[in-house]
C-alpha cells in the first residue's frame, strides 16, 4: 500500500509540477518582488540610489483622500460594469442554451469570442472612433433623427463602461452558459407539465441551478475592471482618472516604483477582502 501511494504520489507530482513551476515563476515571484519594491523608499536601482526600507508607501494611501476617493470609484466602476455585463450576458446565454441550436448557435458564439481575437487597444480605439463627437454612432443617430443630436459620450464615465462591457461581456456569457447548458431539459419539462409559468422556472429551478457559473463569471469581470486603466485612460479622459491609472502613473510617469506597488497590494487586499465577504454566497450557490 505504501510502495502504491508512493508512485501515486510521485505520479501526480510529475504531472502537477509543470503547473506549480509556472504560477511560482509567472504569479508568485513577481508578486514577491512587488511586495519587497512596497517597502523601499525609492527604487534600489544605479549606484548613487539611497533607499532603506519604510513603511511612508502605505502610509501615504491612509494620508490622502484622493487614494481612497479614487479606490471606492474603482470599485463602484468594477459594480458597474459587472451589473451591466449580468444584465446582457445571462439572458443572451440563456438563449444560446436553450433555444438556439445549430449553426445559427455557432455563429453567435463566434460573434461572442470575436473580442478575444483582437488587441485590447485596436477595441478601445475602435470605441473612440464610434463614440467620439461626429463619430459613426452620432452620425448615425443623426440621419435616423429628424434634428440634431449631440450625444457627447467620448471623455465620459459612460464611455468607459461601454468599452469595459465590451472587453468583459464573453466571460459571463461563456460561463453562464457552461451552467445552463448541464441543467437537464428533462427538469424544465417536467416543471412545465406540472404547470409551473415560465417566470417561475426561471427564478425557482434555471436561475439557481446556473447560478455558480453567473457568479464565476462576475467574479472574472470584477477583479480585472477595478484595477483597469487602459479603458478609462483612453475614453475617460479627464473623467478617467482610476486607482488603476493612478497605478500606473506611478511606474510609467513618475517612476515611483515603491508607492506603485504599494497602492498595487492595497488594491489587492481590498479585492480579496470584497471576494471574502461574497464567499459566503459563493459557497451556497454551490450547494
Amino acid at each position: 500500500m505504501a510502495k502504491f501511494f508512493t508512485k501515486d504520489a510521485t505520479r501526480a507530482a510529475g504531472l502537477l509540477s509543470p503547473a506549480y513551476i509556472w504560477l511560482t515563476v509567472a504569479i508568485f515571484l513577481p508578486l514577491a518582488a512587488m511586495l519587497y519594491f512596497s517597502f523601499l523608499s525609492e527604487v534600489p536601482f544605479g549606484q548613487e540610489a539611497d533607499w532603506h526600507y519604510t513603511l511612508e508607501n502605505y502610509r501615504s494611501f491612509f494620508a490622502s483622500n484622493t487614494y481612497v476617493t479614487l479606490l471606492w470609484k474603482s470599485i463602484r466602476l468594477g459594480l458597474t460594469v459587472t451589473l451591466v455585463c449580468v444584465l446582457i450576458g445571462y439572458p443572451c446565454a440563456l438563449v444560446l442554451a436553450k433555444v438556439i441550436k445549430g449553426r445559427a448557435r455557432e455563429a453567435l458564439f463566434l460573434l461572442i469570442i470575436l473580442p478575444f481575437w483582437s488587441n485590447s487597444l485596436v477595441r478601445i480605439f475602435s470605441w473612440a472612433i464610434v463614440l467620439r463627437g461626429n463619430g459613426i454612432l452620432e452620425v448615425a443617430v443623426n440621419w435616423i433623427l429628424p434634428f440634431d443630436v449631440r450625444l457627447g459620450l467620448m471623455f465620459t464615465p459612460t464611455a468607459v463602461v461601454i468599452g469595459l462591457v465590451h472587453s468583459y461581456l464573453p466571460y459571463v456569457i461563456l460561463t453562464s452558459y457552461l451552467a445552463l447548458q448541464a441543467i437537464d431539459d428533462n427538469l424544465i419539462d417536467a416543471a412545465r407539465s406540472m404547470g409551473a409559468k415560465k417566470l417561475t422556472i426561471l427564478w425557482r429551478l434555471i436561475l439557481p441551478l446556473s447560478l455558480p457559473g453567473l457568479l464565476a463569471g462576475s467574479v472574472l469581470i470584477f477583479v480585472p475592471v477595478v484595477g483597469s486603466f487602459m479603458e478609462p485612460r483612453i475614453l475617460g479622459g479627464r473623467f478617467g482618472t482610476y486607482f488603476g491609472t493612478v497605478i500606473e502613473d506611478q511606474f510609467v510617469a513618475v517612476f515611483n516604483w515603491p508607492l506603485g506597488a504599494a497602492l498595487s497590494f492595497i488594491l489587492l487586499a481590498v479585492v480579496l477582502v470584497i471576494l471574502g465577504v461574497a464567499s459566503p454566497i459563493l459557497r451556497k450557490a454551490r450547494t
